[in-house]
């Protein structure tokens, strides 16, 4: 599992006062890539390597509102991988009371970007979450 800490900032909100919809993905995201660069996964290497993630599904719940300067934790979990070329990663976003306030899950691959083309999981890519 991994884990990131974030505390919700003024531009994380929408006019209601809570966080905007889209910006719990890009919270999703800041995770993922602290996950990616924990594991040595950057993007100059990724750019040199020419091989890198890409989201193919994702399914949200949100289930409870995250309210201004609150600090919350990203867990990311490897919970499947339905076959050689996509891993399923369940993130939620944990409040400081214990309730989760969303939870994601994603389909993710890794693209070889010459060939456009998945390739087979292995190695650090299946040591990420």
């Amino acid at each position: 599992m991994h884990k990131y800490k974030v505390t919700i900032k003024e531009n994380h909100l929408d006019t209601f006062g809570h966080v905007n919809n889209a910006t719990y993905l890009e919270l999703f995201e800041q995770s993922r890539w602290e996950a990616l660069n924990d594991h040595g996964v950057s993007v100059k290497k990724i750019t040199d390597d020419q091989i890198g993630p890409v989201l193919l599904r994702v399914e949200l719940k949100f289930k409870k509102e995250l309210l201004l300067r609150e600090s919350i934790e990203v867990r990311s979990t490897l919970i499947d991988k339905p076959n050689p070329k996509v891993m399923r990663v369940k993130q939620e976003m944990v409040k400081g009371c214990g309730e989760v306030a969303c939870e994601a899950i994603f389909d993710i691959g890794v693209m070889d970007l010459v060939k456009r083309k998945l390739i087979k999981l292995e190695g650090v890519w299946l040591e990420l979450f």
